[in-house]
């Protein structure tokens, strides 16, 4: 579509044309007199209303090019109103119908052609408005990358990108987007994944690492092996979660879309009755007019739609416009311990010899060999480091059995090995006296914030080892942010040892600590505190914790990107790996209530002083529908500051914000 047809079947021709018919008739009134006598019948119309008040009562050119104008703004208007009718809605555009119709019957051009063309007008700039607060929406498909070099028989070819087959190796070169989610076969760069994470920093790429189609390089050369194309990219669900979250209606939205149902008839039952009483023809039309509940009904949607918007340039996927209002009434958050408050990448710190009889090399072997069938994160920093001394195994057990809250037994060369905690060595008939010895190393360890785990071969204790998992720098920070933003307890749930937790907890400020937590039990103390008349919000990793978070009243999904079903399932997704991003996104959502209901009362305040304008004399229709769209842009200004940067906040930087070829191409 070219610029020529986007502007004829866009928002501002009609309003444009319209007002060039009622300055042309002002210019022929002006000129000449009221113009030409064009007599048209039939004779009572010509007769009636206004025009009945002159000497002559005849149908002037000035009115005809006034009526041409209100018709032009009014054809549209009209249209929608009897569709609305066909589907037995009631709304707005059938009041300005009904007073625009009833001011060209009793001869009232003037102000027909003023009400529709200052609601074609209030059409136009709200649609453009709106344009303008899903910019976030436009930067994100600004970002899609356009084409891809791929290595095919040996040689590089430039194809669009969504050509790029999967399996395929994508070269990335400085400057160039990334066309494709996949892993780094080769090379080194720096990719600024701003559009992704929100994170205007580059991240350092090497091989094994994983990258995301929209990002850009800032340097170095990549080889890059695609494993998601097309729409199964991170960039294409987080733009289809967007889209999706800002059509979402909010509990508040829909509430004031039952009101207007009701608003809009009794306004015009209200019109109607004052005509009847007054015998007023003109203060019923008026009133019509003056009652149009647009900034109300535009009120919500506006402010959801820049709110999420805010969101999403910073990383922030928000499900949709009930979740977003239930964001702001947030008073408590959980949070998982292990990838949350900490790195979760742990590392061995510490391997402790209770058996006389055994090296340390011996007790790290057992250790690594029982762990070497396990899924569970703390097994990995065994095995590395058993493997880098040399004792690693080099086989997997005969079995392996987890024990959900306490660790794991496995069969090694014929031989029960347990490796977890004293509760594990209970029940499987280990002697009291030598788990009490295994106890108390494992609480000196737990002390200092490491996670220890006990290890006996054949019911015989051999030692104990510990893993640490850094506490991340930015934790302590989360927790003081969340606090200023209102949120009056934050509580961690951990199926780690209570004195690990309290380490990590005093560490970070963390005001509540729930530790040694089965999935059941992070469900439990989640429920506990909704019964405590909390609203809550959860943020895990969704696979143990998946119960707390389905429980919780908003989920909250970490370091998202690339994760379909973190994107998907998550009423918040933060995209990348920063927990800052958490308190921001609180903010934000009260920020958004706030311009929610700071619009309400300005629809409303504006309605109450229109309507006794009119019953005390003095407002018309023309001035009415003038202020009514006046409000309506005040509604919608309001709502546009949510798309301002706040301190703390990470915005996209300005190199990747959108073009105007880029809405252009959203727009089409």
């Amino acid at each position: 579509m070219n610029r020529l047809q986007k502007w004829v079947y866009g928002n501002w021709s009609v309003p444009v044309v319209s007002g060039v018919l009622i300055i042309i008739s002002f210019a022929i009134q002006w000129l000449g007199g009221g113009g030409a006598n064009v007599i048209v019948g039939p004779q009572w119309w010509l007769d009636a209303g206004a025009h009945a008040t002159h000497a002559s009562a005849a149908f002037t050119l000035g009115d005809v090019f006034m009526l041409a104008g209100a018709v032009v703004a009014g054809y549209r208007i009209a249209v929608k109103a009897v569709r609305a009718l066909i589907a037995r809605i009631i709304g707005i555009d059938l009041l300005v119908s009904v007073a625009a119709i009833g001011a060209v019957i009793i001869g009232n051009f003037w102000e027909a052609a003023a009400v529709t063309f200052l609601f074609a007008i209030g059409h136009a700039l709200e649609a453009a408005t709106l344009n303008k607060t899903r910019s976030a929406l436009a930067e994100l498909v600004a970002v899609a990358p356009d084409s891809a070099i791929v290595m095919r028989e040996g040689e590089q070819q430039e194809i669009p990108a969504g050509q790029v087959r999967m399996g395929e190796i994508v070269l990335v070169k400085n400057g160039a987007k990334v066309p494709v989610d996949g892993q780094v076969v080769s090379g080194t760069g720096a990719l600024d994944e701003a559009s992704i994470t929100g994170e205007s920093i580059p991240v350092e790429k090497t091989k094994g690492s994983q990258v995301f189609a929209g990002t850009v390089s800032r340097g170095g050369f990549l080889q890059v092996l695609a494993t998601g194309i097309g729409a199964d990219t991170t960039l294409a669900r987080i733009i289809h979660r967007v889209e999706e979250a800002q059509d979402a209606k909010a509990r508040t939205q829909a509430f004031i879309d039952r009101f207007s149902r009701w608003y809009t008839p009794a306004v015009m039952v209200l019109a109607l009755v004052a005509g009847l009483i007054s015998g007023d023809v003109v203060l019923a039309l008026t009133l019509l007019v003056i009652g149009c509940p647009g900034a109300l009904v535009i009120s919500i949607p506006v402010a959801i739609v820049a709110g999420i918007g805010r969101a999403a340039r910073n990383g922030i996927l928000i499900k949709g416009g009930e979740f977003l209002e239930t964001s702001a009434k947030i008073s408590a958050v959980a949070v998982d311990k292990t990838g949350t408050l900490t790195e979760g990448r742990p590392r061995l710190t510490d391997v402790v010899v209770l058996d006389p009889a055994l090296e340390r090399t011996e007790v790290l072997h057992w250790a690594a060999a029982a762990e070497a069938g396990s899924e569970h994160p703390l097994a990995r920093p065994i095995l590395e480091t058993a493997h880098a001394e040399g004792v690693g195994p080099q086989g997997l057990p005969g079995t392996v059995t987890p024990v959900p809250g306490k660790g794991i037994v496995s069969e090694v060369d014929g031989r029960l090995v347990l490796i977890g905690n004293p509760s594990l060595l209970e029940q499987y008939g280990v002697p009291e006296s030598a788990v009490a010895g295994a106890t108390r190393t494992a609480q000196d360890l737990a002390a200092d914030g490491k996670t220890p785990m006990i290890v006996a071969v054949d019911q015989t204790v051999i030692g104990v080892v510990a893993v640490a998992d850094q506490v991340r720098q930015d934790a302590p920070e989360m927790v003081a942010r969340l606090h200023r933003s209102g949120v009056e307890k934050v509580v961690m749930l951990t199926g780690d040892t209570r004195l690990v937790a309290e380490a990590i907890g005093k560490a970070t400020g963390i005001d509540e600590i729930h530790a040694s937590l089965l999935p059941e039990d992070k469900l439990d103390a989640v429920t506990q505190l909704q019964r405590q008349g909390h609203t809550i919000a959860m943020v895990g990793d969704g696979v143990n914790d998946a119960p707390a978070l389905a429980t919780a009243n908003i989920g909250v999904a970490m370091g998202a990107a690339g994760s379909a079903v973190a994107v998907e399932t998550a009423d918040i997704a933060l995209m990348g790996d920063n927990l800052l991003k958490l308190p921001e996104a609180i903010g934000l959502a009260k920020r958004t209530v706030s311009v929610m209901r700071q619009n309400i009362a300005i629809a409303l305040i504006t309605v109450v002083l229109l309507l006794a304008g009119v019953f005390a004399g003095g407002v018309t229709m023309s001035i009415g529908m003038l202020v009514h769209e006046a409000s309506v842009l005040v509604v919608i200004a309001n709502a546009m500051r949510l798309l301002r940067n706040t301190r703390g906040s990470t915005a996209m930087p300005k190199s990747e914000r959108t073009t105007p070829q880029a809405v252009e191409q959203v727009s089409a």
